[in-house]
């Protein structure tokens, strides 16, 4: 330990192995910028993840449509409907809404000569429902480039 001399001639140890509370205070700003940037990457990556999940759901989904539709030459009624025909295991979640049941389907377009009966039921002429053409996320929420998430 070192000591100085006092005026008085009388030795106190030498207080050079702290720091100050301006060293203290630079450090914890320096430390409070980094997590703030740090936390906004980790946003910023967490939502690139999610919409690149959302396009790859949503490019499976409407791959299994068509592949319904080619094999039966019509579209599906539900999305349940592609479970009970094999042709998807689950309805995948939806990333954004991280709901299975919020997705949107659009329907074809029926002419309305075509809408009162197109299929029979033993005997009874039953109303065709609309399939299913595509399929969107549920979300109102806006994506990183701007677009709405239900639009894509």
């Amino acid at each position: 330990m070192s000591t100085e001399r006092s005026t008085a001639g009388t030795r106190r140890p030498s207080l050079s192995g702290g720091f100050t509370l301006i060293e203290l205070m630079v450090v914890v700003a320096l430390i409070g910028i980094i997590a703030g940037i740090a936390v906004g990457q980790y946003h910023t990556a967490t939502t690139k993840a999610k919409e690149a999940v959302l396009k790859e759901d949503l490019y499976q989904l409407r791959n299994l449509i068509d592949q319904y539709y080619a094999d039966k030459k019509k579209y599906p009624a539900s999305l349940e409907s592609l479970i009970e025909a094999g042709y998807l295991k689950k309805i995948p979640t939806d990333p954004i809404t991280t709901s299975a049941t919020t997705w949107v389907v659009v329907r074809e377009e029926v002419p309305a000569d075509e809408q009162e009966t197109t299929s029979t039921v033993e005997g009874a002429e039953a109303p065709s429902e609309p399939g299913i053409v595509d399929v969107k996320s549920g979300s109102d929420r806006l994506s990183l480039d701007g677009t709405p998430y239900n639009e894509w």
